[in-house]
């Protein structure tokens, strides 16, 4: 039996999978000076969100007892997976189980973008009836620039070939048959992408490499229009992580009209602060980061991550280890 600690909550179903295989389960947050102090220490294995942080210091404070560290998720900018592995700890997430939420959510966020859709509704509470400044566009014959071509973006590309997109995507580290064979351009550079697409979502982790690689220099080279003859501005989605975009150039970039709209689901520091000038403007929407946040990932996240923290802890190898290749 081995005591986990389920410090950012986690489905009752897979709490419950856990207990049945005769674990201890304590649900409940550890806070950062807890965590600091050794409050890992009488644990086994840890499942953590977003909120929580493992950073070295984190590591470094807990005993030999802890064998697994899982992140109900995809990313794990949160864990220093450098020092967990330094420390013998493999680190597992859950990288398949909320693909189709994020994947729905980004197509939402373009068309609540493209057809002004929370400004439209903004307006109608304070007794606005804008319908002739409401104006918008189609995403049928524009092109579709992806930052990245995992998973989620070849399922956002998917969505958006069948409703008439042209899709293009940048990614350093895919081999360029995977783009082909989903009928996708593939671009050697970013900034090519970026002269081609009128509309632009990210699907990349946050690394040193694409910290603020969304900037003033790369949103001013989107063409503004689209391939079809139709002025439909430049459009920007993040629902992968926040930092990538540098979000003082978005904002100028809104305000200089370089960029038409832009939808967050991410942000460089969160919670956001409801006077952020960003939230603002008129042309911006956002979302909480609630990209996983559907009963259905939620079910196959707490699933997915269970198994994995029992694969470890009975001794074998889990196929979702992110840090195996430094252990």
């Amino acid at each position: 039996m081995a005591r986990i600690a389920i410090a950012d909550g986690m489905a009752p179903a897979a709490i419950e999978l856990l207990k049945s295989a005769g674990h201890e389960v304590v649900n409940q947050p550890i806070d950062a000076t807890e965590l600091l102090e050794g409050a890992l220490s009488s644990f086994d294995a840890i499942v953590v969100r977003s909120a929580t942080k493992l950073p070295a210091e984190v590591i470094a404070a807990t005993s030999d007892r802890l064998k697994v560290i899982g992140r109900a998720g995809v990313g794990v900018d949160n864990i220093d997976i450098k020092a967990a592995a330094a420390a013998g700890i493999p680190v597992v997430n859950a990288p398949r189980a909320s693909t189709q939420s994020v994947v729905e959510l980004t197509i939402g966020h373009l068309l609540a973008s493209l057809r002004h859709l929370p400004r439209a509704n903004r307006g109608m509470r304070e007794g606005k009836w804008q319908k002739k400044i409401m104006g918008g566009t189609e995403l049928s014959g524009k092109c579709l620039g992806l930052i990245g071509f995992g998973r989620i973006a070849q399922g956002v590309g998917v969505v958006a070939q069948s409703m008439g997109m042209e899709v293009h995507a940048y990614d350093p580290y895919l081999p360029p048959k995977i783009a082909k064979s989903q009928n996708t351009t593939m671009h050697k550079s970013i900034d090519t992408l970026f002269k081609n697409c009128t509309h632009i979502s990210i699907h990349c982790n946050l690394t040193d490499e694409t910290h603020h690689l969304v900037n003033n220099e790369r949103m001013a080279m989107m063409p503004g229009k689209s391939r079809d003859g139709i002025k439909c501005g430049n459009h920007i989605v993040n629902c992968a992580r926040g930092g990538i975009i540098d979000e003082e150039a978005l904002l100028q970039s809104l305000e200089s009209g370089a960029i038409s709209s832009a939808a967050l689901d991410v942000f460089e520091f969160e919670p956001v602060d409801p006077s952020y000038t960003l939230l603002q403007h008129d042309n911006f929407h956002g979302t909480p980061h609630i990209g996983a946040a559907t009963l259905e990932a939620q079910a196959r996240v707490g699933r997915d991550i269970a198994n994995a923290i029992m694969t470890v802890l009975n001794g074998e190898k889990c196929e979702t280890t992110v840090n195996q290749h430094l252990l």
